[in-house]
């Protein structure tokens, strides 16, 4: 089995994270790599409270999850709960306290739909749901979340997904290639460059990404962009602001700032390195 994987594209102030609680990515299981970027999995015990905050991935995530509360019972209830987060538009904040547990699925974009062929993946776009919603049957949360073993959760989380069955789509494959060719490749700055990489009409590129991903392809774009920004922010105490807003496809300084601090909710150089 794939040892922990360590990724912190769109964490703000990873180091913070990983000195306040456990934190480690591991790889699914073969048969699930086509859809399943990775599993992440969060252990805490802390003596006061810590806020993470996560620029969000162009990703559903299915997420088991355990909170403990001051008299030492979980919250909600002793077996924890299960979630389908859609894309996430905005900054996401979890504040952690106390003892918890935390094991989530990130789907790759455009990976989510074989598993829920039903609906098209912008309808969960911006929204938390319990997964019974999305699941019938959903995997009891206790079953993932027991295992006082890693492998053994991250067995659990192969055997429930892979039981899902997900359904061959070759919409979703050329949608995942697609959103991986904007993640992996700079020069693709622009919808309609995408959708000659695509053979598609804009039109029909942004009906495939609505389908299969979530956002528009200029949203996806624009958000590794920012994810590339914030790593270079948090790395690099001299960035040239001016050359990497061309490098990453913005006309000028002012509007990757401007992107920057609307995604993350301070400006660049609040992050730069001391």
């Amino acid at each position: 089995m794939a040892g922990p994987r360590r990724d912190t594209r769109g964490i703000v102030d990873a180091p913070e994270l990983f000195a306040q609680v456990r934190f480690r990515r591991r790889e699914p299981a073969a048969g699930l790599r086509p859809y399943v970027d990775n599993y992440w999995l969060i252990d805490w015990d802390l003596s006061r409270p810590y806020a993470s905050h996560v620029v969000p991935h162009p990703s559903v995530n299915l997420v088991f999850q355990r909170f403990e509360q001051e008299d030492g019972t979980a919250l909600p209830g002793p077996a924890g709960f299960v979630e389908v987060s859609g894309i996430g538009l905005e900054l996401f904040t979890q504040k952690l306290e106390r003892r918890g547990r935390v094991c989530g699925v990130k789907f790759r974009p455009g990976g989510f739909r074989p598993f829920a062929p039903e609906r098209p993946v912008a309808e969960w776009t911006g929204q938390r749901l319990p997964a019974d919603e999305v699941f019938t049957p959903p995997a009891p949360a206790s079953d993932i979340l027991d295992p006082p073993d890693e492998d053994a959760r991250v067995a659990a989380l192969d055997r429930y997904l892979l039981a899902l069955g997900p359904e061959p789509d070759p919409q979703a494959e050329r949608a995942i290639a697609l959103a991986d060719l904007v993640r992996t490749d700079r020069t693709v700055r622009r919808v309609d460059e995408l959708a000659r990489a695509a053979g598609l009409s804009p039109r029909s590129l942004q009906r495939l990404f609505a389908a299969y991903v979530g956002v528009g392809p200029k949203w996806v774009i624009l958000r590794y962009r920012i994810h590339e920004a914030l790593e270079r922010a948090e790395s690099d105490p001299e960035v040239d602001w001016a050359a990497l807003a061309a490098e990453l496809g913005y006309s000028d300084q002012a509007h990757l700032i401007r992107d920057f601090t609307a995604t993350v909710g301070v400006p660049p150089t609040a992050f730069a390195p001391h």
